[in-house]
């Protein structure tokens, strides 16, 4: 993995990594730099061998508090051309962290504002501290919420009206609410929030690394397809490629013996 001056990797157990936004005198906020590690991070995380990955951010205070204001001069001196070539950064970091191999868990404490909403949004779940206070920031400071992949993705977890609401007003969605509308999977104690996201990533370790991997690309793909038919070809060829393996075999005979199987992802 290498050296990052914004985020901080760990491996609090064998295939589990923490991605872990490392600002936390700045609340975790977004920078340019920030962003170009990000998608170098989720390239080295690709090729890891992680079974799971927890998303969070260092310190009490934040998630990540969105984009640096103290940053916000080096963007409004770019050109069209630049800014774009920027915006593709950025994108791209979110959009790999998002595509990894493997479930992504957000441990969300503190604001998730702006670019912090989009970050959470790319996990694949998301556990909220009580502390937890999302919103689409965007508008307050003059841009769109059609922002690091937010507009697609709030619409299909909250519901277009929601979505509408929530980035139109710029409001403030706390913990509560979050769960309630779907924005989140679970609000748990700030005290075990990182220990029920690991507790989490152990049921999923204990699970077929094959067919956990197909599983996500079948849940992401076919938010993408509108065809049903089409959906169908994409979950039956998965199947179709597990029943090749190892494990399904495996999972078979462990039933049969009353033991728990031994994955190998083989």
């Amino acid at each position: 993995m290498p050296d990052f001056r914004t985020l901080l990797v760990e491996e609090p157990e064998p295939g589990v990594l923490v991605l872990k936004l490392n600002r936390p005198d700045r609340m975790n906020s977004m920078t340019v730099e920030m962003f170009g590690e990000l998608r170098t991070a989720a390239r080295a995380l690709r090729d890891s061998g992680a079974r799971a990955l927890i998303l969070t951010g260092a310190g009490e205070r934040a998630f990540c508090a969105g984009f640096d204001l103290a940053e916000i001069e080096v963007i409004t001196r770019m050109g069209v051309r630049e800014f774009l070539k920027f915006q593709e950064l950025a994108t791209g970091g979110l959009a790999a962290l998002r595509q990894l191999p493997f479930p992504v868990i957000a441990a969300i404490h503190g604001a998730a504002s702006g670019g912090g909403l989009s970050l959470s949004l790319s996990a694949d779940i998301r556990l909220a501290a009580p502390t937890a206070k999302f919103n689409a920031a965007f508008v307050k400071v003059g841009l769109s919420a059609g922002e690091l992949g937010t507009s697609w993705q709030l619409t299909r977890l909250v519901g277009p009206g929601r979505a509408a609401e929530i980035a139109y007003t710029a409001r403030i969605v706390e913990a509560e609410e979050a769960l309630r509308i779907g924005l989140v999977n679970r609000v748990v104690p700030s005290e075990r929030l990182l220990d029920e996201a690991l507790e989490l990533t152990r049921q999923i370790a204990g699970n077929s690394p094959g067919g956990v991997k197909l599983s996500k690309q079948a849940l992401q793909r076919n938010q993408e397809i509108t065809s049903y038919a089409g959906a169908l070809e994409l979950e039956n060829r998965g199947q179709a490629l597990l029943t090749r393996g190892e494990d399904m075999t495996e999972a078979l005979a462990a039933f049969k013996d009353k033991r728990r199987p031994q994955f190998t992802g083989r």
